[in-house]
């Protein structure tokens, strides 16, 4: 039996440089995460001192209950998570669709129709902002949460869905399509019954994507939405900031309250999102 080669000292230190240059790498981020959670605990007069309390000398809590009270924070949550997982399951859905029809339904022009979709992706957002506006507009939509549902799911966001589920569908085997028709499967079935539970990978990594992009939004909100009760978290934190300055203890407060579902959100789909991040994109 052959004994296991030892590494050397080159290897050795070539992994312990990048561990180290990771880890530097890691605290660096990580910092203004941690005065975040240190300044949503501060009074007002200490967020600033020099040099930085990292650790406040009292904690205060009522700066949480506060953001309650200064502004219908529970409000602004609510929206934030009813649009952001509309978004997410219509998004899914659809790209899963169309993702495997691009990438395992023959039919003419498929190649053409899929680049005129990714060339959706090219075109910035804010050149069709003001033409948007005007469409929903006429709809009569403006002021209600439709567009910040409907145009994530059907517009480039919705592209880039289909791209990742058609990368990874392109990784399925053929072989298993056909076994299943031989089986008397129609399409449908295959995309149901096979296609789906294998692309679980690939569901997770566009579920992340796409929810910290919705929930981050700020932008869309800004333009459609007027009414104070309809706006969401980024256009409720926007509130803690006017012409005299910004209230950093409440804002810190809301952020780290707002940046809990993320959090969840990537941690229970971490596995699988590693997953498709690997495989997608692995073959073309």
């Amino acid at each position: 039996m052959k004994a296991m080669p030892s590494p050397s000292g080159r290897q050795i230190g070539s992994t312990l440089g990048t561990y180290l240059l990771l880890t530097l790498i890691s605290l660096i981020m990580i910092v203004p995460f941690i005065w975040m959670i240190s300044t949503s605990f501060k009074e007002p007069q200490s967020i600033f001192t020099y040099p930085p309390q990292w650790i406040p000398e009292s904690f205060r809590f009522q700066n949480y209950i506060d953001v309650f009270r200064l502004i219908p924070f529970h409000r602004f949550y609510w929206n934030s998570i009813y649009i952001s997982a509309l978004v997410v399951l219509g998004t899914v859905f659809f790209a899963s669709l169309a993702g495997y029809a691009f990438a395992k339904i023959p039919f003419k022009g498929r190649n053409v129709v899929f680049l005129i979709l990714l060339s959706a992706m090219m075109i910035p957002h804010e050149v069709t902002a003001i033409p948007m506006f005007l469409f929903m507009r006429q709809l009569g939509w403006i002021d209600t949460h439709l567009p910040l549902i409907l145009l994530p799911i059907f517009g480039a966001g919705g592209v880039f869905g289909i791209f990742v589920m058609r990368q990874f569908f392109i990784t399925v085997p053929t072989e298993l399509e056909e076994a299943a028709m031989i089986d008397g499967c129609n399409r449908f079935r295959i995309y149901a019954r096979i296609m789906l539970p294998i692309a679980k990978p690939g569901m997770a990594t566009l579920t992340i994507f796409t929810f910290v992009t919705i929930w981050n939004e700020f932008f869309d909100p800004l333009i459609f939405i007027n009414s104070r009760d309809l706006m969401t978290l980024p256009l409720g934190l926007s509130l803690f900031t006017d012409e005299v300055g910004t209230a950093w203890q409440y804002l810190m407060s809301a952020t780290v309250m707002a940046t809990l579902p993320l959090l969840i959100v990537f941690f229970l789909a971490q596995r699988r999102f590693i997953e498709g991040v690997a495989m997608t994109g692995l073959k073309e």
